[in-house]
């Protein structure tokens, strides 16, 4: 009995930081947005984030050696938000998958041992890309 209020209770908190992190990296807060051009979708920054301007969202390719450098640089930058989201989301079916492996375990020590050890990794794993999204976001920042 105690075994399954301790499998409940961790089917709850799984469940709890998945939806936590869907919405962390479903609907992030965009670096700078400097028009109506610079949204994503599902969290993932466009290419050209950072350097279209007016309405009509047409790519300026700036003159000058130091403004060209930083426009390739925002490229850049934004390219490395999209695969940064994009193990974001990775990491998040890691920890679905741990949960279903914790779910189907049925008290096993060998399978919740590995079904734990499956979702450590993936929160660490998203730990370190959300951290990185956000430093990517504060250098596109700086940068623009």
């Amino acid at each position: 009995m105690m075994k399954r209020i301790v499998n409940f209770i961790m089917s709850v908190g799984v469940i709890a930081m998945i939806f936590g992190s869907v919405g962390a990296i479903a609907f992030p807060q965009p670096a700078y947005a400097s028009n109506n051009c610079d949204g994503g979708f599902l969290g993932f920054p466009t290419w050209y984030r950072g350097i279209t301007e007016g309405s009509d969202c047409d790519i300026k390719i700036p003159s000058g050696e130091d403004a060209l450098s930083n426009f390739i640089w925002a490229i850049v930058l934004n390219v490395i938000a999209i695969g940064l989201t994009a193990s974001g989301y990775v990491a998040l079916g890691f920890i679905l998958y741990g949960g279903l492996l914790f779910i189907i375990g049925q008290g096993e020590p060998e399978k919740m041992a590995n079904a734990r050890r499956t979702i450590i990794n993936a929160v660490i794993g998203l730990v370190i890309a959300l951290a990185s999204v956000a430093l990517v976001n504060f250098v596109a920042k700086n940068i623009g």
